[in-house]
């Protein structure tokens, strides 16, 4: 009898994604360590100066009922600004005008249809929460003094918000993107559904993973450069560097939002703890956390450094733009379009669906998908660090996000080379002929 394997129950195309000592490993982890990192990192930003040695001092000393004294406890204040911001951000999802825009055919044959307007929700969204701090209808530094009690009931409200959407997945599923590995367990930390929504149009993941995660990001991006403001006077060169670049990377997010649907998070991966407690707490507090830092500790960099770091930052948000821009193009045109002024190289592949369909797909070799297979990941955890540079080498926490997302690219990049080493068989092994390194040409 052959050795059932624990695998990341897709849309039926049996990819295992790891092996099940560490599936188990990654959920364990997940579930009892990131939650009290979220707020030890809180803790150690706001409370400690960034210092993790005088956290861990402080650990020492008081020991397990120290770390509860410095757990907050979510409050009404927490829930009804989670609550008002989701809702707003439910609303501007489903209201505002919007292109309608296909995503990829899945391998049972399903096409999502999405309702596009990211940039529309971001611009009203950004305009509206800087309109009621000018106006002083609300301030922003309410969301920064109370970010501990936010984070803690995002916490324990995403926790809930998995399992309504793991009850869901066996009750009512949205298409037939969605089953069961078998396993509690795994189902609920991969997910059920690859498409999961309420009603016709409103798409859960697009809500988790863009409009509550990702427009997060630069709300409080903005909350923490109002909150430096308001504390002294002014806004130091270094948090103004840390929040312009942070506001361009999330505005070409958003500006590329059709594009992220065609990508592993939205396409492969389902929609379970792993991601979508992900985008609802690991994105607000752990993406976010340089400009944490800055808060407390407004550093003069110096008109020179300021510009070279601000450039530096744009430069690879740019080339990380690019790189999406040529194969969304690419795939656009059926291959007929131009990469740095010349017909691209490409391969053509077959593969098979699970209903037995012969499918067809172009895979580009040439322009930045010529370097390396995944040479996007490059410019973006440069662009990440470049963003958390302006906190200087004072502390090592600040740097946290640019380790963890390295750790997550490179994982990611290797969970897509097997997938598609999966679906294209022959094809795949002539495009790593061509395309020899993963991610940094070179070298690996």
């Amino acid at each position: 009898m052959k050795k059932k394997t624990v695998a990341q129950p897709k849309s039926g195309d049996g990819d295992t994604v790891h092996s099940p000592l560490v599936t188990y490993a990654s959920m364990i982890s997940l579930l009892t360590l990131c939650p009290p990192f979220v707020i030890l990192l809180w803790y150690t930003m706001t409370a400690a100066d960034g210092s993790v040695s005088e956290t861990w001092n402080y650990l020492k000393q008081n020991g397990v009922q120290g770390f509860l004294d410095i757990w907050p406890r979510p409050t009404a204040t927490a829930y009804k600004i989670i609550v008002v911001y989701g809702v707003f951000e439910a609303a501007l999802q489903l209201l505002l005008p919007a292109k309608t825009v296909y995503g990829p055919i899945s391998p049972t044959g399903h096409q999502p249809v999405y309702k596009a307007n990211g940039v529309a929700a971001y611009l009203v969204t950004l305009i509206t929460y800087m309109a009621l701090w000018w106006f002083g209808i609300f301030n922003p530094t309410v969301v920064y003094d109370h970010l501990g009690e936010i984070y803690s009931a995002l916490i324990f409200g995403s926790l809930v918000f998995c399992i309504l959407l793991y009850i869901k997945g066996h009750l009512a599923p949205s298409s037939t993107d969605s089953g069961s590995s078998g396993n509690i367990i795994i189902d609920f930390y991969w997910g059920m559904e690859l498409y999961p929504r309420i009603g016709k149009y409103f798409d859960i993941k697009v809500f988790t993973n863009c409009r509550f995660g990702m427009m997060s990001w630069a709300v409080l991006a903005l909350t923490y450069c109002i909150k430096q403001y308001e504390e002294n006077g002014k806004v130091s060169d270094s948090m103004l560097v840390n929040t312009a670049l942070m506001l361009v990377y999330v505005t070409k997010f958003f500006w590329w939002e059709a594009g992220y649907w065609n990508t592993m998070d939205i396409a492969h991966d389902r929609a379970g703890f792993y991601i979508c407690w992900g985008c609802l707490v690991w994105v607000p507090s752990v993406y976010t956390s340089p400009g944490m830092y800055l808060v407390n500790h407004p550093l003069n960099l110096g008109i020179q450094l300021a510009i070279s770091i601000l450039l530096a930052g744009i430069l690879c948000i740019f080339i990380n733009y690019d790189c999406d821009r040529q194969r969304q193009e690419f795939r656009r045109t059926n291959g007929k379009s131009t990469i740095w002024g010349k017909a691209p190289s490409k391969i053509e592949a077959s593969y098979t669906t699970t209903t037995g369909e012969t499918k067809r797909s172009l895979l580009l070799t040439s322009g930045w998908w010529g370097l390396s297979r995944h040479f996007h990941y490059v410019p973006e955890i440069l662009a990440a660090f470049f963003w958390t540079v302006p906190a200087l080498f004072n502390h090592f926490l600040p740097y946290f996000y640019v380790i963890f997302l390295t750790i997550l690219l490179f994982d990611r990049a290797k969970r897509d080379d097997d997938r598609c080493r999966s679906k294209y068989g022959k094809y795949w092994k002539l495009y790593c002929d061509k395309v020899p390194y993963r991610i940094i040409p070179g070298i690996y």
